[in-house]
């Protein structure tokens, strides 16, 4: 009865190892094979197995590669994607309408504001405006010139007194429909001046607030700088519109190199190189350091694969998993040159060669499994 139980188990296993399993091949060398007579093996995976292992293939390309130049870098704001606001005259604040950290869009309320200075100009812009619209009805043949002219000057110079002072174009216009003298208060509002995200708002209500002084920083952080710090030789080498790598934990995102500093910093002696870097899934905040890896000028032909898709054979060589067909993986021996970043530059590839980029160690694992030695000389 147990020797029947024993049976049936090892057929199970059978059964599951073929549904499941790769399927390994080998391939004794005798004549022009390997010195040592070893064996070079493959193995065999369906589609769903490579989807259940993550495994995913690329095609190497020798592309023009410049020297890996890596440096600690700062996440700072995008200057071009932040604005900051402030008032033009003395006012103190009323009302706060958004907090720090709320996302805005142009146009949104930031702030209301009053100001006896603003009110002394909404009294006047209502005034001037009656007396231009009375002008303009009796018209040039009914009132002298020189009056037409002084109520068009006064007009215009009252809006543009207003505007300096922070009503926007649409708050004027509804200050002026209403033609009312009791809403000439002082107060006006202060709005966005584009989309992003409340960086900071240092103030509190009631606070009386001097010209210039800032409320809010606003930015759009979907598309961050990242500041380096290089020596004037090491900046040298390093072209606008670089490729660069940020990494960030155990992950690296792609940036180029888009601004370089022409003064040395005074303390440090060096120049700053910002690298502008997307932050969609918002990953990245300012202040934050990271690891950069700039691509230099002078560039050399070479083919660059992903870290993961190189390996260590048993007898201590890189080696990389080519697929040799639909499917059927082998391995390869390869020579590493350097690292940039979280891609290797090697030789003893073939350009056009389809190699695997993700689940390689899955592959060297199910080959070691089967008993045959990871490698290919």
């Amino acid at each position: 009865m147990d020797k029947l139980k024993i049976a049936v188990l090892v057929f199970m296993g059978c059964v599951v190892f073929t549904a499941y399993g790769a399927v390994p091949h080998s391939d004794q060398h005798e004549e022009g094979g390997s010195a040592h007579g070893e064996q070079e093996n493959d193995i065999e995976l369906s589609k769903q197995q490579q989807r259940m292992a993550g495994i995913e293939t690329i095609i190497a390309e020798r592309k023009p590669l410049g020297d890996a130049i890596t440096a600690p870098g700062e996440v700072v704001l995008n200057a071009y994607r932040t604005t900051e606001i402030t008032p033009r005259i003395a006012a103190q604040v009323s009302r706060r309408h958004v907090r720090l950290g709320d996302h805005v869009i142009k146009g949104q309320v930031l702030v209301t504001l009053s100001s006896v200075a603003m009110a002394d100009a909404q009294g006047d812009l209502l005034k001037d405006d009656i007396e231009w619209r009375r002008v303009k009805k009796l018209g040039r043949k009914v009132v002298s010139e020189k009056r037409f002219i002084a109520a068009q000057v006064a007009h215009q110079l009252a809006i543009a007194r207003v505007r300096a002072f922070g009503m926007t174009d649409a708050q004027i216009a509804a200050l002026l429909k209403t033609g009312d003298a009791s809403k000439a208060t002082g107060e006006f509002e202060l709005l966005s001046v584009q989309n992003g995200t409340v960086i900071r708002d240092d103030f509190v209500v009631g606070a009386l607030i001097e010209p210039g002084q800032h409320l809010y920083q606003i930015s759009d952080e979907s598309l961050l700088w990242v500041e380096v710090r290089l020596a004037p030789q090491a900046a040298a080498g390093i072209a606008l519109g670089a490729s660069a790598r940020i990494k960030v934990g155990d992950d690296w995102i792609s940036a180029k190199v888009i601004l370089a500093s022409h003064t040395l910093d005074k303390a440090t002696r060096t120049l700053a190189v910002k690298v502008e870097v997307p932050n969609a899934d918002d990953r990245l905040h300012p202040g934050q350091f990271v690891s950069v890896v700039i691509e230099g000028r002078l560039k050399q032909p070479g083919i660059a694969v992903p870290m993961a898709a190189v390996l260590r054979s048993s007898d201590g060589d890189w080696q990389v998993f080519v697929e040799t067909a639909p499917g059927r993986f082998k391995p390869k021996e390869v020579e590493l040159v350097r690292a940039m970043g979280d891609r290797m530059v090697i030789e003893g590839l073939a350009e056009g060669t389809t190699i695997v980029s993700k689940g390689a160690f899955f592959i060297q694992s199910e080959i070691a499994k089967s008993g045959f030695a990871v490698h290919n000389h």
